[in-house]
């Protein structure tokens, strides 16, 4: 009985724990204006639908957009994810510094997190995954990034919406919810500290180019204008450049 308890009691303050993360994790630092705002991926979920999951987060930058926004346009694409990079990137610790090898963002260009369908250089990019099978579900998000001066300095919003559906889809939503709650933030702390510590540099003593495409991030990033960095293979870059190129077609 007391084992019974005390295993109930566990997880319990498991279950408390899991739900006081995600409720601060999927707002952390934003407003309740961020919060609400209107993104560009808002209205990519097909046949008015809503996204079942929104997460909005923001964070303050001492530094104006225009040196914030190299370190945005590299993440994923090459550079890695600036969140913890056991995790996320293999091991492989994401770039410090401007990587001189990775080509300006294009529409079209496809990484972990799908494919740029919206791009506003120096102001904001939105990715698209349009469906991916997950346990028995099939799962659709976007990932919104904008970036808004503030006096010198730089606010820095990154939202992530999500619609899953299918056998898994509740299961799907609360993991990604505890995950994503615990990256994403230190993802924006990773940025922030970035940019307010090496600026805009364009090289890493401590961590020197050796122009591998694989020295930064280990999953692939496939960009539009042609090249990838990353392991080819890894995740699913392929898939969401082959999307990109129907929706083309198809536009």
């Amino acid at each position: 009985m007391k084992i019974a308890m005390l295993s109930g009691g566990v997880l319990a303050g498991a279950g408390l724990g899991a739900a006081i993360l995600v409720r601060r994790g999927t707002r952390w630092g934003a407003t309740e204006h961020e919060q609400a705002m209107a993104l560009p991926g808002d209205a990519y979920f097909p046949h008015g639908t809503q996204a079942s999951t929104r997460m909005t987060r923001a964070i303050s930058i001492a530094a104006d957009p225009e040196t914030v926004w190299p370190w945005v346009a590299q993440m994923g694409r090459g550079a890695g994810w600036y969140s913890h990079d056991r995790l996320d990137n293999g091991g492989i610790s994401s770039a410090r510094h401007i990587v001189s090898w990775i080509p300006e963002p294009r529409v079209g260009d496809a990484a972990a997190i799908g494919w740029l369908r919206d791009l506003e250089p120096g102001r904001g990019a939105t990715w698209w995954v349009p469906g991916d099978d997950m346990l028995g579900a099939t799962v659709r998000m976007v990932t919104d990034i904008r970036l808004d001066p503030q006096a010198g300095r730089t606010r820095l919003v990154i939202r992530i919406s999500g619609a899953a559906e299918g056998a898994g889809a509740a299961f799907i939503t609360l993991g990604f919810k505890v995950v994503d709650s615990i990256m994403a933030v230190q993802q924006l702390k990773g940025i922030k500290a970035r940019a307010e510590t090496f600026g805009a540099r364009t090289a890493d003593p401590q961590n020197p180019e050796t122009g591998e495409r694989d020295q930064f991030q280990i999953y692939e990033a496939i960009w539009a204008q042609g090249g990838n960095a990353g392991v080819a293979g890894r995740e699913h870059a392929a898939r969401w450049r082959e999307a990109a190129r129907e929706a083309a077609v198809q536009g």
